[in-house]
């Protein structure tokens, strides 16, 4: 059984694939939502939605193009948003470790991408934390 934590990557994921191939602008989209956080008991649910991402797509893409090999419009549709919603939880969630956004990032493109997209993502997700969050990279 998959955790919420997973699952709610899955369908950030899906959503963020749709907007990609449907062209859709992020106001489209509803972009009011970003992340959202559920109190169940003691612990609370980091429930990761693609508004959020995609209000923030444009700023996003200028943080990891820099980190890339190729331009980001020759990326597949997964790593790209694979990418687009690591790089939004780094930013915008520094209560989830960056290890455990870079994990589920993996195991993302494990299920969902292509062969070694996997390799790919880890590598970039590895440079980007190194911008985003230092402090904790140090650490």
């Amino acid at each position: 059984m998959k955790s919420a934590r997973r699952r709610s990557r899955e369908l950030a994921l899906q959503g963020l694939y749709a907007w990609q191939l449907a062209a859709m602008t992020p106001r489209a989209c509803n972009p009011a939502r970003g992340v959202q956080r559920l109190r169940q008991g003691r612990c609370r649910v980091f429930l990761a939605t693609p508004a959020g991402t995609i209000a923030h797509a444009e700023a996003l893409e200028r943080l990891i193009a820099p980190v890339l090999d190729r331009k980001l419009n020759e990326l597949s549709p997964v790593e790209r948003g694979i990418l687009l919603l690591a790089a939004f939880e780094l930013q915008n969630a520094p209560d989830i470790p960056y290890k455990v956004v870079i994990n589920e990032a993996i195991e993302l493109a494990k299920d969902f991408g292509g062969t070694d997209g996997h390799k790919y993502v880890n590598g970039v997700l590895d440079k980007l934390v190194s911008e985003l969050r230092p402090q904790e990279r140090k650490a």
